[in-house]
């Protein structure tokens, strides 16, 4: 491995997400997600974010300029991607690397052909010709004050087909002053043995410091990344969320956190690896593509436990079902609560919601009856957190907290000629010593019924007014009873600082979705800490 310069990482943590994690299918980013998600990645504490393709389109051009007058970095520097110059023309009077420069970005990462077939077919140019373009482009951006870094474009393909040009393309940018010449696995097709021979062989060959930019259409993005490191790359590129073309880039943040935690690397300080889970929720949020819950380390599942088997030795030693400490990424270890359920996990999960059932035996065997009895019927409180702790509290102080009494609710859907449909709710219901009656409308029948119950509710509880719902999901249970099929919904509810989810079952849409409506409102008074009015 070449020695980096003083100061530099001993490893390169160099994030894509702004450009090549742009080009997944479906993901569009704003001039304002693309500086608000640059600042989550140098919370994180990356060493490079690459920000997009000055020239190329106007967006990536306004960021560039907003990004020099807005963003202050702590941990990052800034890199501009460009490609080399185009065959036959100086690299000082090619646009496109005028663009570079004018970008005004301490580093600028060049993509260039490392792949004799491609030189000839896509540049249509010759293979000397080839590596003119690269070192005449990277001494240039050189000369004038930039790190400069080469994404070498279908390496591995090339390096496997003709290995003597693929060494001399990394010579060529090299010699002319590329810090680092990254090989890009474009295809996503290598297997992390292929990876590591193709790494060992031209950093013997070449000397140079050299990176690994790894698809994942194999599945082994994150294995090539982490087999490129330990064969002597030093600079490691991928996307928070493996965000991508196609299969997507090497998740960014596990490879980081199998650096750290699994092989000693201090590529990032673990200060900032704590803030991964957080960082890569929030970039989801700005990327509105939902979180993928299975996601090694910052996964809601990812140190979730349901069996109970495995609760009866995570209450004597959580490692012992745990492959590293969640804290260590930000995570948390949650228990879920099942049909699978057994005491241990009722206990260890009455203990994460606050609720200490040590010495309760009774509690235990009551409530673990109950959540088996009910999820025969179609109740499921893996993801219904808040449901579930109502159930506990209802069997730890025999009956459910209750800040009002329904006496009745219906609800009507109306379509008339010449008009769409239109709900109606009405409820019925007791709360600070009164009876109320109130009507609400709505875009259909749940949305009505919330109106109403909230129209009758503030008044006396206006910490409701705070409460809103975010998301609402159905689950037909009993497909092959059509429309007479049992119902399950289950509804998320936010206060502005977190979110909960409740769970409704029955028969009818509308009585499943009031059930988790009212445990939604009710869940939301007890968090406020609001007492029965």
């Amino acid at each position: 491995m070449s020695a980096p310069a003083p100061g530099d990482p001993a490893v390169h943590v160099y994030d894509t997400t702004l450009r090549d994690g742009a080009q997944q299918e479906g993901l569009s980013l704003s001039v304002a997600d693309k500086l608000a998600i640059a600042r989550h990645l140098d919370e994180l504490g990356v060493h490079f974010v690459e920000g997009g393709w000055p020239g190329a389109n106007p967006k990536d051009t306004e960021f560039f300029a907003r990004a020099a007058a807005e963003l202050t970095w702590r941990s990052a520097q800034l890199a501009a991607f460009g490609a080399t110059r185009r065959p036959g023309v100086r690299a000082a009077d090619d646009p496109q690397v005028r663009a570079l420069l004018d970008a005004a970005t301490p580093v600028v990462t060049l993509v260039a052909k490392s792949h004799s077939r491609h030189v000839e077919l896509a540049l249509r140019t010759t293979c000397a010709e080839n590596l003119a373009m690269v070192t005449d482009t990277v001494a240039l951006l050189v000369a004038e004050g930039r790190r400069v870094f080469v994404d070498a474009e279908h390496f591995f393909d090339g390096h496997r087909a003709d290995p003597a040009y693929a060494r001399e393309v990394v010579l060529a940018a090299a010699g002319a002053g590329a810090e680092v010449v990254v090989l890009c696995d474009t295809n996503g097709g290598m297997l992390p043995h292929q990876v590591s021979a193709a790494v060992a062989d031209v950093l013997a060959a070449t000397g140079a410091r050299l990176g690994i930019h790894a698809h994942n259409d194999s599945g082994c993005a994150v294995a090539n990344s982490l087999a490129a490191v330990q064969a002597g790359a030093s600079h490691v590129q991928g996307c928070v969320n493996g965000y991508g073309e196609r299969t997507g880039n090497a998740d960014l943040v596990t490879v980081v956190a199998d650096l750290v935690l699994k092989l000693d690397q201090p590529v990032l300080d673990r200060r900032h690896l704590r803030e991964a889970t957080r960082v890569a929720h929030q970039i989801s949020e700005i990327t509105n593509v939902a979180p993928y819950a299975r996601a090694p380390y910052v996964g809601a599942s990812a140190f979730a436990h349901k069996a109970g088997l495995h609760a009866s030795a995570i209450r004597v030693d959580p490692d012992l079902y745990q492959h590293t400490d969640p804290t260590a990424v930000g995570n948390d270890m949650r228990m879920l609560v099942s049909d699978m359920a057994g005491r241990a996990s009722i206990e260890l999960k009455g203990r994460e919601l606050g609720v200490d059932l040590a010495g309760r035996d009774d509690v235990l065997a009551r409530t673990t009856a109950r959540v088996k009895e009910l999820e025969q019927q179609g109740w499921t409180f893996e993801a219904a957190d808040a449901s579930f702790e109502l159930l506990l509290r209802e069997e730890l102080e025999g009956a459910r907290p209750s800040w009002f009494e329904v006496e009745s609710w219906r609800a009507l859907t109306e379509h008339g000629r010449g008009s769409g449909p239109t709900s109606e709710a009405t409820v019925k219901l007791v709360a600070g010593g009164a009876r109320v009656v109130c009507t609400g409308e709505g875009n259909g029948p749940v949305n009505a019924l919330d109106a109403a119950l909230r129209q009758a509710l503030l008044p006396i509880y206006p910490e409701l007014a705070e409460l809103e719902l975010t998301d609402f999901r159905v689950r037909i249970l009993d497909a092959d009873q059509g429309t007479d099929a049992t119902t399950r919904v289950l509804i998320d509810t936010t206060d502005g600082q977190s979110t909960w989810t409740t769970v409704g079952v029955a028969p009818n849409l509308v009585e499943a979705s009031w059930q988790a409506l009212v445990d939604s409102l009710g869940y939301g008074l007890l968090r406020a800490g609001v007492q029965p009015r």
